[in-house]
């Protein structure tokens, strides 16, 4: 099947990749694993992807809701903080909520009783090389700090959620953070019946060592008598969908330049906010090129590549691992048409699900 590019091609096999792995991690840890709908809420798979997942987990209500309309299973709401004209809403769509604050606590959670309360906490440490993405920064709003404001509330709180890890692919930094949380917070987490982990654990990258892994929720979660949850994003979908683009121009300016159908402003917005590169593959070969998007930033660059052959207009680029925090984050920039959504199926069949023209373009302005 030809399809115009740009477009965001989601590859169901190497998404299975990942669900295996996930499967693994279900049955020998006893955790339970919830997909981050803040980093991929592509609802086109998730008859896949609820095969092998407990449910969903949330940053909105808008989140909650397509949690549990499209997923199914447990439906877990969290929010930094909820208002008071949306917060019946969101407890309507959940089995779970979990309050970033004591101030939100004391607030909402007489509107939550018929379902289970929690509270984010936060350790004060955490795996982030990234200012913008540490949730343990100083003076950070994720969560609550110390244990002593928590404890007068003990009796009316269920559960926690501490997100700490991100982009962690050590194990060893994971053994030692989740130990530095249980000398800080160990005996609230021994009043409650679940805490979860959070995400930003890619346990499911090469080499991980899954065995260790499962070994430590398990242990943790039969030292303090709770259920384990989990909160993947990326590690649910790593490597399994590329962004596909054209070439549309090529200049010289000092160096090979190659002008693309689509722009990492408007649908890689992550690369540009870290200030990393997109990926190639193969990135090998005599011919290199900076790949840059078409709209105006002068920013817009995908990075530069190497590659086989001199490249020509309308040759086309995979850019891989294009799923987590892009469908999501995609916008309508400079008016640049967003890329549509297609999905290889298991049989190996691509089939397009979603388009987007001028009409969506309107509709999102005034």
């Amino acid at each position: 099947m030809t399809i115009q590019t740009p477009y965001y091609l989601i590859d169901k096999t190497a998404l299975l990749r990942n669900m295996e792995i996930i499967r693994r991690v279900r049955e020998q840890s006893g955790a339970k694993l919830l997909l981050a709908l803040k980093c991929f809420a592509t609802w086109s798979v998730f008859d896949l992807m609820n095969r092998y997942l407990d449910g969903t987990t949330s940053s909105s209500l808008y989140e909650v809701r397509l949690g549990r309309e499209k997923f199914g299973g447990e439906t877990h709401a969290y929010s930094v903080a909820y208002a008071d004209h949306e917060i019946d809403e969101v407890v309507s769509h959940a089995d779970k909520i979990i309050f970033n604050s004591l101030g939100q606590f004391t607030r909402f959670a007489g509107r939550a009783q018929g379902i289970q309360r929690g509270l984010r906490l936060n350790p004060g440490v955490s795996s982030s090389s990234f200012d913008l993405a540490d949730p343990a920064r100083p003076f950070s709003r994720l969560g609550e700090w110390d244990a002593d404001r928590v404890r007068p509330f003990m009796d009316r709180i269920d559960g926690f959620m501490i997100h700490n890890n991100c982009e962690n692919s050590d194990f060893d930094l994971f053994d030692a953070m989740l130990g530095q949380i249980e000398e800080r917070f160990g005996d609230l987490l021994a009043q409650v019946k679940w805490v979860s982990l959070g995400g930003g654990i890619h346990f499911t990258g090469d080499g991980y060592r899954l065995d260790a892994f499962c070994a430590r929720l398990k242990k943790f979660a039969q030292d303090y008598g709770v259920q384990v949850y989990l909160e993947p994003g990326e590690a649910a979908i790593t490597r399994s969908t590329t962004l596909e683009v054209s070439v549309l121009d090529i200049l010289d300016n000092g160096k090979q330049l190659a002008i693309v159908d689509a722009s990492v402003e408007a649908h890689m917005l992550d690369l540009l906010i870290y200030r990393q590169h997109a990926k190639v593959a193969p990135d090998a070969g005599p011919h290199p090129y900076m790949v840059c998007g078409k709209s105006c930033l002068a920013g817009d660059i995908f990075g530069e590549f190497r590659f086989e052959k001199e490249l020509a207009i309308g040759d086309r680029i995979s850019f891989q691992d294009a799923a987590g925090y892009t469908m999501v984050k995609k916008n309508w920039f400079n008016g640049v048409k967003m890329p549509s959504i297609a999905i290889r199926e298991l049989d190996g069949e691509v089939r397009l699900v979603r388009t987007f023209g001028y009409d969506d373009f309107a509709a999102a302005l005034s």
